[in-house]
């Protein structure tokens, strides 16, 4: 037996020695061309037992790429899900959104119920040419921009009477999903609890409403905002919510701030204040009632349900001497500093509720976390934001029109 492994060996070894080519001279691949100059060898082992071959003529090279025979094409791991973002080269190369002040409406006001007009791309494209459009998106660009360097618990100048109002009303809005426990339901999504407790914001919509407008020159605004307000949290028939029920509360403000109620320098506050508290309740309303999340990207968005805390959070972490947007995968920061800065808390949120690898269920966090400052996320997010949330016929098709955010 002994003979026999032998005369084997050195079987193998002669089998070796005479596949491969007599010379390698020929051969102009990177890797001979990296190793130029450097001696081979004289004697080469046999991959197998370890015993010795013939020279290094005998090395087995793998064969050079040619034009009828081209290398591989690189294969991401990770495919793009087919509702991945497709327009990236022109959000890249969009202007950003830049702050715009607020042009305050005039008497004589002619207040209407508000209306949809959006119905097609033709309507999107309208809509992004007219004024109404540049000045809501330089009001987001503007909060954006009063929360740049701020923490959460920074002080803010004292609450005029319009933000304490709607604290106010947030705070009670809160106090009904106490009143309005869950029902038993087996269902991953949609708890019908969520229903009455839409209902009861239906019936008192007004009422909470009317301490906002302090003259009664501006109390017929109310049947104006009341459908704004009602559409900020949520659907009550499909029992879900995403980034156009948001953007209804952003409108929602920004009609404020049209009849003067909000001034420029209650920014921070509102952002710091008033929608972060709207953010606190929104995610009891999520975890809750197991609200669906309505037109959701999957693991292709930034979060299930908001798209604002991010772009938000990112201008409060703009120039901050620490934090980089890599920081996000540090546990230790996430959990003492979420309550300081929103991005960290959504950052925080999506790995609470999100199991298995960051990378898989968040790619786009993910991607977002390799960019070097956050100046540049916050600019890339106000893009996107113009791109995947004011320019969806999905989305914007909900988004109402009347004489306070006019259809131009």
């Amino acid at each position: 037996m002994a003979e026999q492994r032998e005369e084997m060996a050195e079987h193998q070894h002669s089998l070796q020695a005479s596949s491969v080519p007599a010379s390698i001279s020929s051969y102009s691949s990177p890797a001979t061309v990296a190793t130029a100059g450097i001696p081979l060898p004289s004697e080469t082992f046999c991959r197998s037992c370890g015993g010795p071959t013939t020279d290094a003529a005998s090395i087995s090279l793998p064969p050079q790429w040619s034009d009828s025979s081209p290398p591989p094409a690189y294969r991401p791991i990770r495919a793009p899900a087919i509702n991945a973002p497709k327009n990236t080269n022109a959000i890249v190369l969009a202007p950003v959104p830049r702050p715009l002040p607020v042009p305050v409406a005039e008497p004589p006001f002619h207040f209407e119920v508000p209306s949809k007009r959006i119905f097609s791309s033709d309507d999107i494209q309208r809509f992004h040419a007219s004024a109404a459009c540049r000045h809501f998106l330089g009001f987001v660009a503007a909060l954006s921009d009063s929360v740049r360097g701020r923490k959460i618990h920074d002080p803010v100048l004292p609450l005029s009477p319009a933000l304490s109002s709607l604290l106010s009303l947030i705070e009670t809005l809160d106090k009904w999903i106490e009143e309005i426990p869950p029902l038993p339901h087996s269902s991953r999504y949609g708890n019908p609890a969520y229903r009455s407790w839409h209902d009861k914001l239906s019936n008192e919509g007004i009422s909470l409403i009317l301490p906002l407008l302090i003259s009664d020159v501006l109390r017929p605004a109310a049947d104006e905002l009341l459908p704004y307000l009602l559409d900020s949290f949520g659907n009550a028939s499909r029992i879900d919510y995403g980034t156009g029920h948001e953007t209804n509360f952003a409108a929602f403000l920004y009609c404020l701030a049209r009849l003067g109620l909000i001034k420029e320098e209650d920014c921070p506050a509102l952002v710091t204040r008033v929608f972060v508290a709207y953010l606190n309740l929104m995610r009891r309303l999520q975890t809750m009632y197991c609200l669906e999340p309505a037109g959701s990207h999957g693991v292709w968005g930034l979060d299930d349900y908001h798209f604002l805390p991010f772009i938000f959070g990112s201008a409060q972490l703009i120039d901050h001497k620490y934090m980089k947007p890599r920081s996000i995968h540090n546990p230790d920061i996430l959990d003492n500093f979420s309550n300081e800065y929103m991005y960290l808390a959504c950052v925080a949120f999506v790995r609470k509720v999100k199991k298995g690898a960051f990378g898989e269920h968040s790619p786009m966090l993910d991607d977002i976390s390799g960019v070097p400052t956050w100046t540049k996320v916050n600019s890339g997010l106000l893009k996107m934001y113009k791109a995947e949330v004011l320019e969806k016929v999905p989305i914007m098709q909900h988004f109402l029109f009347g004489s306070l955010i006019k259809w131009e």
